[in-house]
């Protein structure tokens, strides 16, 4: 036997997709804005602090705008200090494989995988979000060919830590146009992730939906810390002072390698294991990084935002549960916090 799957129908291309779905002017006018914003940022042209967040994923359409509006509200007050990047996740990434895999997958959690309305229903609520909003967003890169069916909206992309060193991510990572954060692997070997970083910031030429492409490299790509697992299945954190000089040295020896990286930068994952998924737990590590960088110029150099993951409500619930802005994968801070954490965040940068 060839191959043991079953063809279910041929899906449209990312192109098609684009013209049965088009972006307006107006979010074309948008995306570029932020997009040169963000790369200020990254170049140390502006010093701004960058937060990258949202929902661990994106489960349900007016629960997410509804979020990201009230970000909206918070991002006028202050916008002198933070750049908001939302997290809209479309896609998750599961350790066994099983579970939810994000809308891209269920549009509807609760009822079978349907991946037509899926690439439809992403691309409908990335639109709607900038049009509403203002804001362009962040997606995980969980499967770079898929990449494409929202690189007009984008503006940011993430590396998972399960993918970072995956050769395709790699590549693909080096043509987006946006930056690309590549996470810690999960056993959180660094080198790894800086090999990640110097592959995607170099072009390549390589196999991509069916194509012979060329890529000129990403300049913004760059590292996320998100903590690990140690061999005795322990949470070990990685955003500490000591951590963040530990990144410097590895920047600085990519360099004296012949690597010479493009905009060394740094955003720290609240969550995942730097927190042991205890969501509380973001407000006090998105504090004692910015101390760090208060304590040192090269590190406060370095860091170019947070990753928090937040919602309307605390926690977590099953699929199913009904609770309205409440994240059915990963527990996030509740809304009452996070618009406190902001505004605290912006006194402390």
């Amino acid at each position: 036997m060839e191959m043991e799957m079953e063809f279910l129908r041929k899906l449209p291309t990312p192109q098609e997709l684009k013209e049965q779905h088009p972006v307006s002017a107006q979010i074309v006018a948008t995306k570029t804005k932020r997009d040169d914003e963000i790369r200020d940022i990254f170049e140390g042209k502006s010093d701004k602090l960058i937060l990258v967040i949202g929902p661990c994923s994106a489960d349900n359409e007016d629960a997410v705008i509804d979020y990201i509006s009230r970000l909206r509200t918070v991002q006028e007050k202050v916008s002198d200090k933070i750049f908001m990047i939302p997290r809209i996740y479309t896609n998750k990434p599961r350790t066994t494989g099983i579970g939810y895999k994000g809308m891209l997958h269920q549009p509807d959690p609760e009822r079978e995988s349907d991946m037509l309305k899926g690439i439809i229903a992403i691309r409908h609520m990335h639109m709607r979000a900038v049009e509403e909003t203002g804001f362009t967003c962040a997606d995980e890169m969980l499967y770079p060919e898929n990449h494409r069916y929202l690189s007009d909206l984008l503006s940011y992309v993430a590396i998972g830590a399960r993918s970072v060193e995956n050769q395709q991510h790699r590549l693909t990572a080096s043509g987006v146009g946006i930056p690309a954060g590549m996470k810690n692997p999960t056993g959180g070997d660094i080198s790894v992730m800086m090999n990640s970083i110097i592959a995607a910031q170099h072009g390549h030429t390589f196999l991509y939906r069916g194509w012979e492409v060329k890529t000129t490299g990403n300049p913004y790509a760059h590292a996320i810390l998100r903590g690990y697992v140690d061999k005795f299945g322990r949470n070990i954190p990685n955003y500490h002072y000591e951590d963040l000089q530990n990144l410097l040295e590895h920047y600085e020896e990519a360099r004296e390698a012949g690597h010479e990286l493009a905009h060394p930068a740094v955003i720290i994952d609240t969550n995942h294991s730097n927190s042991s998924k205890q969501f509380m737990e973001q407000i006090r590590i998105s504090k004692d990084v910015l101390h760090s960088c208060k304590v040192s110029g090269e590190i406060r150099k370095l860091v170019k935002g947070l990753m928090i993951e937040s919602y309307i409500e605390d926690g977590a619930q099953k699929v199913g549960d009904g609770c309205y802005g409440k994240s059915i994968t990963d527990p996030c801070l509740g809304w009452e916090k996070t618009e406190k954490l902001i505004y605290e965040l912006a006194e402390l940068w």
